[in-house]
């Protein structure tokens, strides 16, 4: 057997819109013969392997398992401290022995950029959602650091660095912009994009497999119009929403309805299913979007992305985090209408799906980001990234 070009790490933490971004790229640096052991939780240990990465266990205390996630801010960044503490020695084991010839990390992932430091190794943050901007400190990061609590997480976040073996010290520093991301997500959704840094960060868009995602879906022959409804994988508890949709689109001429629910929810919940909706736990989403003609979503940056891509108008129904500001982008960009969820009636979500559909100008905006968010690259221009910066760190195996 040939020797792989490089070893390659990718540490990561178990959250399935943190994981799932990234995956199509480790699949084609496989495919392009490099070993790449990735360092997560075994809970995503059969996505991991299904991209033919090794798993390097690394057991998470993040609240991935009940989603229960706090409202406070400087509580949350908290939670992704306790989990950089406890995670390094973990990967301390594997990869002190084992060091990677390059490090890519996810942005929740402290850990890895300690222990590349540590190592005096190549780093290369991958962000599933928006990067700093120039500004991003005094407009942002400077508001919470005036939060209740903050400074005591400071203080932590100060002593755990100086025991860390990291060369960076300062906590700002440490936890800001990195010295190369690559950005998965279409430059259309990025906060000031203008006040972004380029010679560091690289936006290529979404990254899939191709030519599709081995899962597929089949659009009814009947179907004149096809509306996908998904709250991603983290908020679809929402039974009541669930039956407005239904109530607002079931049996509406013409219009083939897609629900996916989760798997906290049970469809005995729902109650009657209209005869034009279908309704399931999980749903092949890109394989439909790229067959859809609406896109009901919590705004999550990955449905975002997806819905860009496939240029279909969206409903966004923010549930928490960025998504409020996911939301208003995309009806600053002219392809979407924002419905909170406490305003999400059947007669309202009825009213958006009617007002976008009937917007000409709509198609045209929708295909310029759609045009725009394929140009970016993908899969491919990431994976050539990543290489072109293995070469320039003098790898001898490139």
């Amino acid at each position: 057997m040939p020797r792989p070009r490089a070893h390659i790490a990718m540490v990561g933490v178990p959250i399935v819109s943190h994981v799932l971004p990234s995956l199509a790229i480790i699949r084609e640096l496989v495919a392009r013969g490099h070993r790449v052991t990735y360092a997560n939780d075994p809970i995503v240990a059969d996505r991991i392997r299904s991209a033919g990465a090794e798993l390097v266990p690394c057991t998470s205390v993040l609240p991935v398992a009940d989603i229960k996630w706090p409202d406070d801010p400087i509580a949350a960044a908290s939670l992704f401290l306790d989990d950089a503490v406890q995670a390094l020695p973990q990967l301390r084991a594997t990869y002190e022995d084992d060091p990677a010839d390059l490090y890519l990390y996810d942005i929740g992932a402290y850990a890895a950029r300690a222990l590349a430091e540590g190592q005096g190794r190549s780093l290369l943050q991958l962000s599933p959602t928006f990067v700093g901007w120039d500004g991003y400190e005094e407009e942002v990061a400077a508001h919470l650091r005036k939060l209740p609590g903050a400074d005591a997480y400071r203080e932590r976040f100060a002593r755990w660095l100086a025991d860390s073996g990291a060369v960076t010290t300062d906590v700002d520093a440490f936890s800001g912009p990195p010295a190369r991301a690559i950005a998965l997500i279409p430059r259309a959704m990025q906060p000031h994009a203008d006040r972004v840094d380029t010679g560091t960060v690289t936006f290529v868009g979404p990254c899939f497999d191709a030519p599709a995602d081995t899962d597929s879906w089949t659009r009814p022959s009947a179907a004149g119009h096809v509306l996908l409804i998904s709250l991603g994988s983290a908020y679809t508890r929402q039974p009541e929403f669930y039956r407005r949709c239904l109530a607002a689109f079931g049996d509406l001429p013409g219009w083939h309805v897609v629900l996916q629910i989760g798997r906290h929810t049970d469809p005995g919940e729902l109650g009657d299913i209209p005869s034009n909706a279908e309704v399931h736990s999980w749903v092949p989403q890109r394989a439909i979007l790229e067959q859809a003609d609406a896109f009901v979503t919590h705004a999550g940056m990955g449905g975002c992305g997806e819905g860009l891509l496939a240029g279909v108008p969206m409903i966004a129904v923010p549930q928490g985090a960025e998504q409020f500001m996911n939301a208003d982008r995309l009806v600053e960009l002219g392809v979407a209408r924002r419905v909170d969820t406490v305003d999400a009636t059947a007669e309202t979500l009825r009213a958006a799906l009617d007002d976008l559909v009937g917007d000409p100008e709509r198609v045209d905006r929708s295909e310029r980001l759609q045009a725009a968010a394929r140009a970016e690259g993908g899969t491919a221009r990431a994976a050539d990234l990543i290489e072109n910066m293995l070469a320039a760190a003098g790898n001898p195996a490139l």
